[in-house]
This record gives C-alpha cells, structure tokens and sequence, in this order.
C-alpha cells in the first residue's frame, strides 16, 4: 500500500519537473489586465516617470502617488479603437529612443527641469517619424490631468466635492483660508 503511494508522489514529482524548462519565469511579463496594449512592467513604470513629471509630487500628492498610470493604460485599453492604441504603445515604446537622440542619455537619468523640457519638445515634435511619440505625449498628458482632477484624493480633500449645491447665503464672504467648493 505505502509503494502505491510512493509511487504516485514520484510520478507527480517526475512530471512537474518535466514542465519546468517550459515554464518563463522572466520578471518583464506582460500585464494581464492590459490585455489589448501588451504593456509590461518596465513600461508601466516608464509611464509612471512620466505622469509624474507631468504632475509631481509637492505640497499635495503627485500622480504617480494616486496611480494616475493605471487610470491611463485603463483608458487607452478600454475606450480607444485598435488603431489610437497601436499609436499609443508604439509611442510609448519610441519615446526612450526619441529622449536617447535628443539628450544623449536616458529619461530617468534627467533631472526634473531636463524631463519637462524633453517632453515638451516631444510634444511640438513635427517630423513625420515623431508623430506616434506626439500622440502618445499628447494622449498621456492628456489623461493624467483628467485622471489627476477625477481622483478620490483631489475630490475629497484638496477641493472638495459638492453634489448638491448648500444654501444660498448671499452675506458670507469669500476668504483665502476657504477651500473653494465645486458644486456638480
């Protein structure tokens, strides 16, 4: 009876270790849940470099801190056809290239003033073989500062939030220390 079982564990264990040369355990996988881009992990986070020199951190919270570049992958995945999300990820992908000629070096090497101006040369760039990294630039700029102002954080504690309008109090003055109030 014991051999039974022997048996059966070293069949299991001879099979696993059959699957094993088959099996990728590379750490640049794909995301799944950007299953229409192909974006991996290493370009996720180049992303994040991005939106983040976009809306930097300072007295409130920057973008990549609310996790500004899942809302954008979420959007290009799910609400542009084939062909915005083929420019996109193309863009995305010549943008290290296009910052490596215009620079010399690598975006993450930049300081924060050499970032911003690299993406505002990216973003007036007017050569033909420029035009899907202008696209991407001008896709991802426009996505963070709508993902920034639509965040929970933005909503709730640096302006406020108001569904339904308060009352009306036309003696109250408006003060600097006031938040202001956005009223849908």
């Amino acid at each position: 009876m014991n051999r039974r079982i022997a048996l059966k564990h070293l069949a299991l264990v001879t099979g696993g270790l059959a699957f094993i040369p088959s099996c990728d355990f590379s750490s640049d996988d794909i995301l799944s849940a950007y299953e229409k881009l192909k974006i991996t992990q290493s370009e996720k986070t180049f992303l994040g470099n991005i939106s983040n020199t976009i809306i930097p951190a300072g007295e409130i919270k920057g973008a990549l801190d609310i996790e500004v570049p899942d809302f954008i992958l979420v959007m290009v995945n799910d609400c542009m056809d084939a062909e915005q999300q083929a420019k996109f990820t193309s863009g995305l992908r010549a943008f290290p290239d296009f910052v490596k000629m215009q620079t010399g070096s690598a975006f993450s090497s930049l300081s924060d003033n050499g970032r911003e101006e690299i993406i505002k040369e990216g973003l007036q760039a007017e050569a033909e073989e420029d035009a899907a990294v202008r696209f991407f630039l001008n896709t991802a700029k426009r996505l963070t500062i709508q993902g920034y102002m639509a965040s929970e954080y933005i909503q709730t504690e640096v302006i406020p939030y108001s569904l339904i309008p308060g009352t009306y109090d036309g003696a109250v003055l408006i003060s600097e220390i006031q938040k202001p109030r956005i009223n849908g």
